[in-house]
């Protein structure tokens, strides 16, 4: 039994600690949700892990994110989580891709290598090339949908994105997948209606604050930084990487 990760063992197996150690995981977004998923993802003992993401840690990050501290701002993400997964299991093999995910840089990444794939981007254009590329590559992708401008953390949901409700993203992301002819999508998603004491959160203003990559992987149609509190995208964090390690292991 390896002592790092003895109390999983305990819990799930030998056999799955095993099919654990040998999975590659990707992770697409290593920020509020993305960063708490590979942190769980890392400390599960999964074996290989791709973490892509083109942002540096910024002072606004702190609020929320588990790898923006003051030490870490103004350097890029995924080296900062690079070295927190080394730190966590020397043995996890990581590669950090610090691009966007792009048309342009789609073809750099080969998903059929993947046991799994976690999209926490925060913009339609690549959440949607993410999930096309899975579903051609037959990889289980689970997907998460809005974080922004909510306060209650159990308010989380695994679901269907066709079962989806309440949640603004969620409806974009279904309309474009039943345009695509993609009939199956796990996603995270909340239930709570969005707060708009101190912004805008009707449909049109979140389709501007999620925005989206133009081929040079700049922003375009960005109103302002959404508001986020520092207990709601780990909620979502944890609840994504739950499932993959579920998945992985096959536990209902």
């Amino acid at each position: 039994m390896n002592e790092r990760f003895s109390r999983t063992e305990l819990l799930i197996g030998p056999d799955a600690m095993v099919r654990l150690a040998s999975a590659r995981v990707a992770v697409f977004g290593i920020g509020g949700v993305g960063g708490y998923a590979v942190e769980t993802l890392a400390r599960c003992g999964i074996g290989a892990l791709d973490l892509i993401d083109s942002d540096l840690v910024g002072i606004t990050n702190v609020n929320r994110q588990i790898i923006a501290l003051e030490s870490t701002i103004g350097r890029e993400k995924v080296a900062v989580a690079s070295e927190r997964i080394r730190d966590i299991n020397p043995e996890c093999r990581v590669r950090a891709h610090q691009c966007f995910y792009l048309p342009a840089t789609a073809d750099d990444f080969d998903f059929s290598e993947y046991d799994y794939i976690l999209d926490a981007v925060d913009t339609i254009t690549a959440k949607l090339q993410l999930i096309e590329r899975a579903h051609e590559a037959g990889t289980p992708i689970i997907s998460c949908m809005g974080t922004a401008y909510k306060l209650d953390p159990t308010a989380f949901r695994v679901a269907d994105i066709y079962e989806t409700s309440i949640c603004p993203l969620a409806r974009i992301i279904r309309k474009e997948c039943r345009k695509r002819g993609i009939k199956h999508l796990k996603v995270v998603y909340s239930t709570e209606p969005a707060h708009a004491r101190f912004g805008g959160t009707n449909l049109e203003d979140i389709r501007c604050e999620m925005g989206t990559i133009d081929d040079g992987g700049h922003r375009v149609g960005r109103a302002g930084i959404p508001a986020s509190i520092a207990f709601v995208p780990p909620a979502a964090g944890l609840a994504m990487a739950a499932e993959v390690i579920k998945d992985l292991i096959s536990v209902e």
